[in-house]
């Protein structure tokens, strides 16, 4: 009788979390690099990833220096988000007359274009970083008012009535009760606000086009579409992309640290 072989690394979850999507993005590149060498495609198409990890290693003073100039502006705006973000949500929460007057204008900018108002900010606020700031910003800050609200509304009722059966007073309330609750909400805005942070000031850049040594990664992949650099084109987005992983991965990173021993949704995660 043959007895199935078990790979030791299989029963490990957070082993598997990482070879899993690892070997997947291995066939994909091995199944790109075949298929552009065998229909012979010019890398003014479709450069083949041997031609981006190329232009990668070649242009790797110029586009990291334009990842930190992107980044910066993804940084500063994310931190400003969750700043303004949690505020407004503590706000909200204070009365049911503040969040239904109020609300309905956060969901506003949630689905205004910013490159509809872009132009705008750029054209008000003078200093260029400042304007992708306050870009990035307003594409990052509605997932973390509405988790934070739904996070500080969502208490227990039991709980709630024993806190104001004692007196507690709004602080107490607030501090003892409803931001313990919330916090899995807030680290779940988190994650998404930080990739948003990345996508609000990489449109802003495209929309400001700035260029010289301020340049983030959104100039760099309009002048390389100009000059049919299309490699450098795949490697500002590889960065794009691998930095957003980052940030998700930073989030993720985050949230276990501060709920992995206490609340379920990331206890044994």
């Amino acid at each position: 009788m043959s007895s199935a072989v078990k790979i030791p690394l299989l029963d490990n979850p957070q082993a598997v979390s990482l070879i899993a999507p690892t070997f997947v993005g291995v066939v994909l590149l091995v199944l790109w690099q075949l298929a552009c060498t065998y229909f012979e495609v010019p890398a003014y198409l479709v450069p083949s990833p041997a031609a981006v990890g190329k232009t990668l290693v070649q242009d790797w003073g110029l586009l990291t220096h334009s990842l930190i100039m992107t980044l910066q502006i993804t940084v500063l705006a994310f931190v400003v988000a969750v700043v303004v973000g949690v505020l407004l949500a503590f706000l909200f929460v204070q009365s049911r007359v503040i969040e239904v007057s109020l609300f309905p204008y956060a969901i506003l900018l949630q689905v205004t274009p910013i490159v509809a108002i872009a132009p705008l900010i750029i054209i008000w606020v003078k200093n260029t970083t400042a304007a992708l700031v306050v870009c990035s910003t307003l594409v990052a800050l509605f997932p973390i008012v509405s988790n934070m609200v739904l996070g500080l509304r969502s208490v227990n009722p039991g709980l709630l009535n024993l806190f104001k059966l004692n007196r507690a007073t709004r602080w107490q309330i607030l501090t003892r009760l409803r931001i313990p609750s919330a916090l899995p909400y807030f680290f779940g805005g988190l994650r998404i606000s930080s990739g948003l942070s990345l996508i609000g000031a990489v449109v802003a850049e495209f929309v400001a086009s700035t260029g010289g040594t301020g340049a983030g990664l959104a100039y760099q992949i309009l002048q390389a579409g100009f000059q049919l650099n299309i490699p450098r084109l795949f490697a500002a987005l590889l960065l794009i992309a691998m930095t957003g992983i980052v940030l998700f991965a930073a989030m993720v990173a985050l949230s276990k640290a501060y709920l992995g021993s206490w609340h379920e949704s990331e206890m044994g995660g």
